[in-house]
């Protein structure tokens, strides 16, 4: 659904048309980062009766010690995508300017990214399972194997049933609080970063074109030290401290763009490549969102003030 309306953004004609397509962008999207920390870790068995030797284990694919590489690997997509889109745009634009196009370029852009997006939504759809016991690709013994080596997590057993009380908790958690605050303030300068980083690339002195092809080295970062920081995290046992260094490399990218003078393009460019290793606090703390609150309810409901908090950050940094 969310590439079938990021299509339709092709069929844009006026702002009130803009305003519609992009509040059902945002209502699709939101379902994205949730859902794929609750795979991360935790699978819900929707008739768990049928099945009392499970009883004791836990419905996760992965134990703690791997969920924070995990949520780095697929978080890191979001880098992954800046580098595709970024050579996808910038070759529509190089070829529309040599052949010229029958449409404008940005249309191209949003239906080209939005058939994709549909085509690989709907290979999850048929190939994603909802837990171990769906999966196709594992043997029957296989899929109890997958359960009984994340007995260790302990979290107990996965039901989708509300519970007060787990609502209750989680809102009177200060560490709920915390996450939210931390999720707001470091989101209010990439809402600005992230969004007009095509603009920021040109005031440091390059064409509209060449913005779209520098702006890729930045997705690079953002891999690399998304997956690293996950990676050694997990390995040493200390996600926030280890996660901490990306913040250090994107302040240090910043120092770059407002200290450097103005003249010094690529001392600039490569500040902001440095910025967009900045996301590797918030990704570590959704790990530990993931791998460290047990109960569905709680779980869910710190996550989604988590990710209310950083698209407020995002608002708020749009509007600076």
């Amino acid at each position: 659904m969310w590439g079938l309306v990021l299509s339709c953004m092709a069929g844009v004609k006026n702002y009130s048309g803009a305003l519609a397509v992009r509040f059902f962008l945002g209502v699709f999207e939101a379902a994205v980062t949730p859902g794929f920390a609750l795979f991360t870790s935790q699978v819900i068995y929707p008739r768990p009766e049928l099945l009392p030797w499970l009883i004791l284990a836990d419905q996760q694919w992965y134990t703690k010690k791997e969920q924070g590489t995990r949520v780095g690997i697929w978080f890191s997509f979001n880098g992954f995508a800046q580098i595709f889109g970024g050579l996808l745009a910038y070759g529509i634009a190089k070829g529309v300017r040599l052949h010229g196009s029958t449409i404008a370029p940005w249309k191209i852009v949003f239906l080209a990214t939005g058939l994709l997006t549909m085509a690989i939504g709907t290979l999850f759809l048929i190939f994603m399972p909802d837990n171990q016991l769906n999966a196709r690709w594992l043997s029957p013994l296989d899929r109890k194997l997958a359960i009984e080596r994340v007995r260790v997590n302990q979290q107990g057993i996965g039901n989708k049933h509300f519970k007060a009380y787990q609502l209750k908790e989680a809102l009177l958690d200060p560490l709920t609080w915390a996450f939210a605050f931390y999720s707001l303030t470091a989101d209010i300068p990439n809402g600005g970063i992230s969004n007009f980083f095509s603009q920021l690339i040109v005031s440091f002195g390059y064409t509209p074109e060449e913005s779209l092809l520098y702006g890729t080295p930045g997705g690079a970062i953002e891999v690399v030290t998304l997956i690293v920081c996950g990676y050694l995290g997990d390995h040493y046992g200390h996600r926030l401290l280890i996660s901490s260094s990306g913040l250090i490399l994107s302040i240090l990218g910043m120092l770059l763009i407002v200290a450097l003078p103005l003249s010094n393009h690529v001392g600039r460019l490569i500040g902001y490549y440095l910025t967009q290793a900045s996301p590797t606090v918030f990704v570590a703390l959704l790990s530990l969102i993931a791998s460290n609150v047990a109960g569905y309810t709680k779980k869910t409901t710190v996550a989604a003030i988590y990710l209310i908090a950083y698209c407020a950050g995002n608002i708020i940094g749009l509007n600076c």
